[in-house]
């Protein structure tokens, strides 16, 4: 007899009145075969068993009791008896129920029908069933019953396991000889006085480390608290003062901007007009009949105007073929000529008779065309289109601006100081290209006023008449 799974594929004989088992892993419906083979069996052993009714006969009044061995005298003198009234088998309403009741029910008739014998074995069988299932149960802990295909899973993983157990069993005592082949060697009490003390001491120097580095620790916490505290009030401090902070970057940017807008040379050698007179720093250059202007104040504009043509031409050297140069001397400059012969450009002079003093401004008005023309070339190098690179507004010809000679010796007052004035217009013209060419600012940035900007403006202007200069 076994359980096995029900299967599409093939089909055993299946007893109708067996009860349906299922598999505990995979839940498929079992059945129980091969019974009919023991059915013989255990109809036999069935009919060798009385079975008593469950309540005990009652006692009738006045029947003397029965004594103890009288049943066994009597079944030994009575020997022709069956085999069936030799055995008493006591009914248990407990086990009965517990035996059939679950996955089984009794058939009807009760007790005294003809199929009783057969269903009582029947159920003996079911409840044998039913404790076997509870042993494996407990044996494997896994739940009984199980499919064929269930316990051979079952069954390879419990060898599998069984080897693992054997082989570790084998590892242990491996490792077990191993351990008993060593020699051991066993210290003696004051040996292990000796290893303990020092473990002792070890162990007291490392907890005075531990107290050490705690120590240490709680510094650097103190220390860092006292970081953080500083950082803190730093914060502080840059919230509350980034407002005035800002404020002095925006003065000093201002101010930054302001100097750069600043031209020292524009600030130092300032060339404007005053009625019929070119200025440079307030200093009148030229002299009329109705208009006598002191000496002194000629000569500081002359010392003034020297100054300011030998810096430029100084600065350029020595790709500027500085021949003729200036000796500006304050008041009382003087000019040398290429042989080295130095002329004054300082006074007083005789009205009638200046031969030095006209070779002096005339050395002059050279010097200033010599200049204007290397910067004519610089802007022909620097690839600016001929009609924009650097030109005088007053042609210079000799002793000449435009048709008003410089020389004083035999010329009118007039015609002197309106050439002195178109000499200071043509130096305010080549210190502005001086300026944008040495990297300062542009002209329209060193202006003061829109008078002096209208002004400048129009020296660029088309020339011609009287409109070269305004006055």
């Amino acid at each position: 007899m076994s359980a096995v799974a029900t299967d599409k594929s093939r089909s055993f004989p299946v007893d109708p009145n067996l009860p349906r088992w299922v598999c505990q892993n995979c839940r498929h419906s079992l059945c129980v075969i091969g019974v009919d083979s023991y059915a013989d069996k255990v109809t036999r052993m069935d009919n060798s068993f009385v079975v008593l009714p469950k309540q005990k006969p009652p006692v009738l009044p006045g029947a003397p009791p029965r004594p103890r061995g009288a049943g066994a005298s009597d079944a030994a003198g009575q020997p022709g008896k069956a085999m069936d009234e030799s055995f008493v088998v006591v009914y248990k309403s407990e086990s009965a129920t517990d035996g059939s009741g679950a996955n089984s029910t009794l058939p009807e008739g009760g007790p005294n029908s003809p199929l009783q014998p057969h269903n009582s074995g029947f159920h003996s069988t079911i409840t044998i069933l039913k404790r076997a299932f509870e042993m494996a149960t407990t044996q494997t802990q896994v739940e009984q019953p199980l499919c064929l295909e269930c316990m051979r899973v079952l069954s390879d993983k419990l060898d599998k396991e069984v080897e693992d157990v054997n082989r570790d069993i084998e590892a242990y005592e491996a490792c077990l000889q191993r351990l008993e082949g060593e020699a051991q060697d066993v210290l003696s009490e004051a040996d292990f006085l000796k290893e303990k003390l020092k473990i002792e001491e070890e162990e007291r120097k490392l907890e005075a480390a531990i107290e050490e580095i705690e120590k240490q620790n709680a510094d650097v916490n103190a220390e860092l608290k006292e970081l953080e505290l500083k950082s803190n009030r730093f914060k502080d401090l840059e919230d509350r003062n980034r407002d005035a902070i800002s404020a002095k970057i925006e003065v000093s940017q201002s101010h930054l901007e302001l100097l750069k807008r600043t031209n020292v040379l524009n600030d130092a050698f300032p060339i404007w007009h005053e009625g019929e007179f070119g200025t440079i720093n307030n200093f009148r250059l030229g002299r009329l009949p109705k208009i006598l202007v002191e000496w002194d104040e000629i000569n500081a504009a002359w010392g003034q105007a020297c100054l300011l043509l030998h810096t430029m031409c100084q600065y350029f050297r020595p790709k500027f073929q500085y021949r003729i140069k200036i000796l500006p001397m304050g008041s009382y400059p003087r000019i040398m000529d290429t042989s080295n012969t130095t002329y004054e450009l300082f006074g007083p002079v005789n009205l009638f008779w200046s031969t030095r003093y006209d070779k002096a401004m005339t050395l002059y008005l050279t010097c200033l065309k010599d200049f204007a023309e290397f910067a004519n070339c610089k802007d022909k190098e620097n690839n600016i289109p001929p009609e924009k690179c650097f030109k005088l507004p007053y042609k210079i010809d000799n002793d000449k601006v435009e048709s008003y000679s410089i020389t004083q010796s035999f010329n009118k007052q007039e015609n002197w100081t309106k050439a002195l004035k178109y000499t200071l217009c043509n130096l305010k013209w080549a210190l502005f290209w001086f300026i944008g060419n040495t990297y300062f600012q542009p002209i329209s940035a060193m202006l003061s006023s829109p008078t002096e900007a209208l002004a400048v403006g129009s020296l660029y202007s088309k020339r011609g008449g009287g409109s070269k200069y305004v006055a």
